[in-house]
């Protein structure tokens, strides 16, 4: 199989630069990250990629039982880097792709050396002294409502998550690109995203690891970032002067220099 065309593979930046690997969330695709990349390339060598089932990945590749989990979803990843032979990269995963990055450090340390975290969430639901931000009746309901009618939840769910509601161009861009998703597609990867508990994996990262959250983020709260700062060893956590769920597109400046700068620290 053609893993660069499978996952609509794209390689910008300095060519002998170190490498790194953006990879998008849920509804998402690569070009969620053409804020950041220009700033990015100067120094590095930048791939982004979209997940089978989401952007311009080929849909022939999709299988449902490989991505209901976020091991799916890693092994794309993987074999992304396979394909071009990475190593010693530092992956940037925003949202659920965090908690990707994390599975996928742990299966092969020989290629990725560091995790960027931008807004990530190990579990969504509350959970005894856990703040994830929602309760199972909340994330019931989400689902619920996202598979009855996909474009309907997207246009209301988007500019929620996007935040920044004096920029409403935000909003549609992010609603614009959940409705471009094939909804079947879209329906499994929320069930895997929303449903998922990765808390016990982030105990397995041994790698220099930077954590971005922002001042308000409706899908991950502040504690969660603190509460993952605190599970990972020598992590930073940075807060970023940003509202949303989508630092990278709301204040994108803000989020390449404070990447920059871990990895010019690491």
């Amino acid at each position: 199989m053609d893993i660069r065309r499978r996952n609509n593979v794209t390689v910008t930046g300095r060519a002998e630069g170190p490498v790194l690997v953006l990879a998008h969330g849920f509804g998402c695709d690569q070009n969620m990250w053409r804020l950041i990349v220009p700033a990015l390339a100067e120094d590095y060598r930048v791939v982004l990629f979209d997940y089978v089932g989401s952007g311009g990945a080929d849909a022939s590749a999709w299988d449902e039982r490989r991505y209901s989990s976020l091991e799916g979803y890693a092994l794309d990843v993987l074999e992304v880097c396979e394909e071009l032979d990475l190593r010693d990269v530092t992956f940037v995963g925003h949202s659920v792709s965090a908690m990707v990055g994390v599975l996928a450090a742990a299966q092969a340390p020989q290629r990725i050396s560091r995790l960027v975290m931008v807004a990530p969430s190990p579990r969504y639901i509350d959970d005894a002294d856990y703040r994830g931000g929602f309760s199972a009746e909340d994330i019931e309901e989400l689902l619920e409502s996202l598979e009855s009618n996909y474009l309907g939840w997207s246009a209301a769910m988007a500019p929620a998550i996007m935040g920044n509601a004096d920029r409403p161009e935000l909003g549609q861009e992010l609603t614009n690109s959940f409705c471009a998703t094939d909804p079947d597609m879209a329906r499994v990867f929320a069930r895997t995203t929303f449903l998922s508990d990765s808390r016990d994996d982030l105990k397995t990262v041994e790698v220099p690891t930077l954590i971005l959250d922002c001042t308000q983020d409706v899908i991950a709260p502040r504690e969660v970032g603190a509460y993952v700062h605190a599970v990972i060893p020598g992590s930073r956590l940075v807060t970023l002067e940003a509202t949303g769920h989508c630092p990278h597109l709301s204040a994108p400046q803000a989020t390449a220099e404070a990447i920059t700068e871990f990895l010019g620290a690491a």
